[in-house]
Order: structure tokens, then C-alpha cells, then sequence
């Protein structure tokens, strides 16, 4: 007798069924032709029928071949849930359904640890969501109208000199500037974070820089743009646009030669630079673009063959914040002239502090921003273990720095700028407004940006497939018949009225409390409903 296959992977191992209605279905294939993943496809069905067509009972045997939709059962072409088979089938006869009984976490080890994208599906319960805005002015000190009262929302970008520090003397009853400042930027506190061309689709990428210009030009809200790892455009690195953009170098240096020979043909100056010493998401594990996303012109971008390219988990030849310090700010700094600000970004950890108080103490004063990302940020590809085991939430950390800067009365000269799950509820002014009140001079956000585009990822494990280059949606990969799929101007349009939601929001926020200026530090305003959270941050608990 044959053995039974036991070890065989059926469709109840996989994370998502196929729920299918071969009655309602006409069989024009578009739920087929849909699917980035190969999850379903069409086989032919044999059934046994016993039928009658006379006008008394003559019961007859007879066998039909019937064309049906199934469910692949695979591994690696799995349904992802990302739900695009119900959207485009004309007649609702299909529809994937999450499974409870899913095995595919302790089976889809076989070729090494499991990878996607997306955010940790752990700590789903925020520290954001257990503090709100409790103190309300209203008598002791009025209330503002957000509708009719000027608000000066703009955070700095630059190292901040102290009174006692700035390089001023009378001379002949004038003052006299004896030497340069640090540059100093007042920009909008909404960053869009560092997603590279490699990561997005060209589509997605044009759309979130496309917003950042409208914004800008159009709206008046300085909102400024980090262009990721990975380098950028020739064409944008020497248009008039480029004051609007981060330009960021991670450890891979990915980009950069030609970031490079563009320097003498740059019309102007980038609106600064952002040193990735790691990101919240995947701390310590090193950027990771596959090789399904490396298509042509990434490879011209970043002068690389066709390849999986992994960055490095540190900064090569960088093993202290000093060096940090002397080796890449300084080269910066003197590469723009010193006209242009140059900040870090860390993930969130117990060193963050140490890290901090390190920069602070720079005698070069050339630090022009520290970014802190928690656990809760987004990533491309990333090792499933790396995504829900290694990391720190963002809110204690930013408010550890922001209390060690006041203790040193040094709070505001590096300018504090936090991330890693800001708007994950669908709210990032909430979550901007209460970063801010603990400590931060702003927030950078990215997989906001994304789900604006369209992205049905979510902490509950849909999709997530970013690592695959196989997005549904035609934001996560270089696929020329998935990104057609994208409508530029369409997802410009989204992210410009959501930050004008977020600026309306941000001020009804403000006003209760009579700030006219953003709440940095002001920790008065907010109170939180869980014990724990409020002793750790040092606010008022409520019940």
C-alpha cells in the first residue's frame, strides 16, 4: 500500500483560502490574470452527474468536465490576501479568507529564515494610543480658534547655537557676525521618510515627489522628502527641485557615485543630508533590495549588476560616534560648503540616549538632526524574526533624549524628529501632536505615504509581500505590468489632501491647550490611561 503523503503542503497549511463560487463565475479569467502571486489558477474538474431531461423521471449517469478556479497549494506562490481577485471579478464569485489554521510559519523554513515586508506584526497595542491631550485651557489660560488664529507650525533642521554661542560682537555700535553659523532650516514637522528607488515602484516614487513639489510650491507647507538609499535621478539632482530633498547615504553607499558627479552641476543646494546608521524595522540587520526589484535603471542609479544587494549592518570603517562625527559629518559638511544640515538616523534602542548626549557634546556643533526610527517602522525586506523580535518603540526613547538634553539645558540645539508606526491608526496628527509634547521637534512617516498609493499591508499579515517585487498594487515593485497599474497623479493627490488634513488637524490639536507654536516638551498637555506608561514618560495618569 502507498504511504499516505502526509508531509504533502495542502491549501488549509496556507496563511489564506480561496473562497470560490463556480456558479456565480463566467470563466473570463481576470481574477487569474490579476493574481501577482500565481496563487490561483484555472483546472479542469470532472463530476458524475445523474440527471433527467425527460418529461417523466429517466434518470441517466453521465460525467461533465467543468473549467474551475483553485487555489494553489504552494509555499511559494501562496495567496497573500491582498484581495485583488474580489476586486476586478465582475460577478463577487471569489474572495480570499484568512485562515486560522495556518502552518506556514514553522513549514516555509526550508530554504532559511522567512523574509517580507511591511511592519512587526507584534505590539499591536501602541504606547500612543494610551495617552491623550488632557489638559484643556479653556479658564486658566484661553483656548485658540484653529480656524481664525495664526499658527507658526515649522521645525528646525540644523544644529541650533545657543545665545551665549553665536558668533556675534558690536563693533562700531553694530552687530557684527565674526564667523558662520551651523545652516538652520525651518521646515514643515511631516518628513516623508526614506523609501529608495528600488523599494517603490518608479510610478510610486514619481507620486510621493510629486506631492512633496505641490505641497511646496503650491500649498506653502515646506514638507521635505528623504530620497532613501539608493541615490536619485540625474535629471531631479540638477533641477531646481532638489531643495526639497534628503538626500541620504546608508552604509551600502549605494548612489552615491553619482550623487557625486552631479555636485558640480547641481542649479542648488539638497535640503540636507541623512547619514542611515539603521532603521527601526530591522535594527542591526542592514538594508535589503532583491534581486526581483533591481531592474535597469535602478541598476544605473546605483552602478550595480543585476543582483540581491545587501548593505552592510554598520557603516564600514565608522565603529564610534566620534568617528561619526569627524569622518562623515565633516565630509559632508565641507562637500556642500557647509550651507547644507547633516543629520543621523538611528533605530531606537537602550543606547539611543548615549548616542544622543554624544552628539550633543560635538565641539564641531555641525550635527543638524538626530532620527530616531522604532520597532513599529515599515521596511521592504526584512527577515520575518528580525521584524518581530529586534527593536524598540519610539515614544520612551524620544522622550529619554528630549529629558537628557533638558538636564544638560541643551534641549532644542539637535533637533529631534521621531518615527516608526506615526499614523498607523489612520491618524498621524494624533501621534505627531503627542510625539511632540514628550520631546520631538517633528515626525517622518513613510508606509503612510504608501497605503495612500493604495497598499493593503497591514500588522494583521495581509500581503506584506513588499520583498517580493510582486506588489499587487504596483507600488513595491519594478514590474512594468504590475506599476502600470499605479495612477500617478491620482496618488499625488491622495498624500497632498491627506497633509492638508494633517495640518487642519494638528492645529485643532494646538488650540485647546493655547499654543500658537508647536508643543515641544510640553508633556503638561497630555495624560495617559495605563499606569505604567505614564510613570515611565513622566506624565499625569488618569482612570
Amino acid at each position: 500500500m502507498e504511504a499516505v503523503k502526509t508531509q504533502e503542503i495542502g491549501v488549509n497549511d496556507l496563511p489564506w483560502k480561496i473562497e470560490y463560487h463556480a456558479e456565480r463565475c463566467t470563466m473570463c479569467g481576470s481574477c487569474v490574470a490579476g493574481c501577482s502571486f500565481k496563487a490561483i489558477k484555472v483546472e479542469v474538474q470532472k463530476q458524475s452527474l445523474t440527471v433527467s431531461e425527460g418529461s417523466q423521471p429517466e434518470p441517466k449517469h453521465t460525467h461533465v468536465a467543468r473549467p474551475i478556479i483553485k487555489q494553489v497549494a504552494s509555499l511559494t506562490d501562496f495567496c497573500r490576501g491582498c484581495g485583488m481577485c474580489e476586486k476586478i471579478c465582475p460577478n463577487n464569485a471569489i474572495r480570499p479568507v484568512r485562515n486560522p489554521d495556518s502552518r506556514r510559519t514553522l513549514l516555509a523554513k526550508d530554504n532559511g529564515p522567512i523574509k517580507r515586508g511591511g511592519r512587526t506584526n507584534l505590539n499591536a497595542q501602541r504606547t500612543l494610543d494610551s495617552i491623550v491631550v488632557g489638559r484643556i485651557s479653556q479658564m486658566t489660560d484661553p483656548s485658540l480658534d484653529a480656524a481664525r488664529h495664526t499658527f507658526d507650525i515649522r521645525s528646525p533642521f540644523g544644529r541650533v547655537l545657543p545665545a551665549k554661542d553665536l558668533p556675534f560682537e558690536i563693533k562700531d555700535g553694530k552687530l557684527v557676525q565674526k564667523t558662520k553659523t551651523p545652516p538652520v532650516d525651518w521646515i514643515y514637522p511631516l518628513i516623508f521618510s526614506d523609501m529608495s528607488i528600488g523599494a517603490l515602484s518608479t510610478r510610486a516614487w514619481e507620486a510621493v515627489a510629486l506631492a512633496v513639489g505641490y505641497l511646496n510650491e503650491k500649498c506653502g507647507l515646506p514638507v521635505r522628502m528623504s530620497s532613501g538609499e539608493g541615490g536619485m535621478p540625474v535629471k531631479l539632482l540638477e533641477s531646481d527641485y532638489l531643495k526639497y530633498f534628503i538626500i541620504q547615504i546608508a552604509s551600502g553607499h549605494f548612489g552615491w557615485n553619482r550623487i557625486i558627479k552631479a555636485m558640480p552641476h547641481m542649479v542648488t543646494d539638497p535640503a540636507g543630508i541623512l547619514i542611515k546608521i539603521g532603521q527601526g524595522a530591522k535594527p542591526g540587520d542592514g538594508g535589503l533590495l532583491p534581486s526581483a526589484k533591481v531592474a535597469e535603471h535602478v541598476q544605473a542609479i546605483r552602478g550595480v549588476p543585476k543582483a540581491t544587494l545587501a548593505s552592510p549592518p554598520n557603516h564600514q570603517g565608522l565603529y564610534s560616534i566620534e568617528e561619526s562625527v569627524q569622518k562623515m559629518h565633516l565630509s559632508m559638511n565641507a562637500a556642500f560648503g557647509f550651507r547644507v544640515p547633516v543629520a543621523i538616523k538611528c533605530a531606537a534602542s537602550a543606547t539611543s540616549v548615549s548616542v544622543y548626549n554624544n552628539l550633543l557634546r560635538d565641539p564641531y556643533k555641525i550635527c543638524g538632526g538626530f532620527f530616531l526610527d522604532g520597532i513599529q517602522g515599515g521596511t521592504g525586506a526584512a527577515n520575518e524574526v528580525s521584524l518581530d523580535h529586534t527593536g524598540h518603540p519610539v515614544v520612551s526613547k524620544i522622550r529619554d533624549c528630549y529629558l537628557a538634553a533638558v538636564k544638560q539645558g541643551l534641549q532644542g540645539q539637535i533637533p529631534l524628529y521621531g518615527g516608526g508606526g506615526i499614523g498607523m491608526t489612520g491618524n498621524a496628527a494624533a501621534d505627531a501632536f503627542k510625539l511632540m509634547c514628550l520631546g520631538a521637534n517633528g515626525v517622518f512617516v513613510g508606509k503612510v505615504l504608501i497605503q495612500l498609493l493604495g497598499c493593503v499591508g497591514n500588522e494583521q499579515g495581509r500581503c506584506n509581500s513588499c520583498n517580493t517585487g510582486k506588489c499587487p498594487m504596483g507600488i513595491c515593485t519594478q514590474d512594468p505590468r504590475l506599476v502600470k497599474r499605479l495612477d500617478i497623479d491620482k496618488g499625488a493627490q491622495k498624500i497632498v489632501d491627506y497633509v492638508l488634513a494633517f495640518d487642519s488637524e494638528l492645529k485643532k490639536l494646538m488650540a485647546p491647550i493655547g499654543n500658537s507654536s508647536l508643543p515641544i516638551g510640553r508633556s503638561d498637555a497630555l495624560v495617559s490611561t495605563d499606569k505604567a506608561v505614564a510613570d515611565q514618560l513622566g506624565i499625569q495618569y488618569v482612570c
